[in-house]
């Protein structure tokens, strides 16, 4: 289910789901998200329109952003970085996806989503939707744990879009998992 956000109540019940997209890719994977997604109800929003303290009202929250050119943020998480890096985010349940191109910008594939889960991590979120980096073809990320593993979904609409749907799939079933009551794991 997908609804609008509501500003005038805590949303303890429900998962926000916030993306920053210039092209609209970014918001075409969040509306995929949000179509596959089953059981407790999924609060799309773009991140444009809402507040710091719209999205800390949130106890389970997915982020969604592109990286741009060398690495940059996209111009949405761009303007409430700082913000970002002063909002205590301890208590909650984050879940990262990126959009980037491997090939044509392969020394900073991801490195957006990256960038947010420093900040994240280091504000005491808890970061959830790990995703291996297996099948991608990269020279550099900020997004890549050293383990194994991207901080979130990695999505490369550029030169992967095949994998995306079955991508987003499996990430779902997995943040489930720790995002989810019992009755919403379906």
């Amino acid at each position: 289910m997908v609804e609008s956000l509501n500003s005038e109540t805590m949303q303890l019940d429900k998962i926000g789901l916030f993306y920053g997209s210039d092209t609209g890719n970014t918001e075409t994977i969040a509306h995929l998200i949000a179509t596959y997604w089953k059981g407790d109800p999924l609060i799309v929003h773009d991140i444009y329109d809402v507040s710091i303290d719209e999205i800390i009202k949130f106890d389970r929250i997915i982020f969604g952003l592109s990286t741009w050119h060398d690495g940059q943020i996209v111009s949405g998480f761009d303007e409430i970085i700082d913000e970002l890096r002063s909002t205590d985010f301890s208590g909650k349940k984050v879940a990262l996806f990126g959009l980037g191109d491997q090939f044509g910008y392969g020394e900073y594939f991801l490195d957006a989503m990256g960038i947010l889960a420093g900040i994240l991590l280091d504000n005491g979120a808890e970061l959830i939707g790990e995703w291996p980096t297996k099948g991608y073809d990269y020279e550099a990320s900020k997004a890549d744990r050293g383990d194994g593993y991207f901080y979130g979904l990695g999505i490369d609409e550029d030169n992967q879009d095949y994998l995306t749907e079955k991508r987003i799939h499996e990430w779902i079933l997995l943040i489930k998992d720790n995002v989810c009551p019992s009755e919403c794991r379906t």
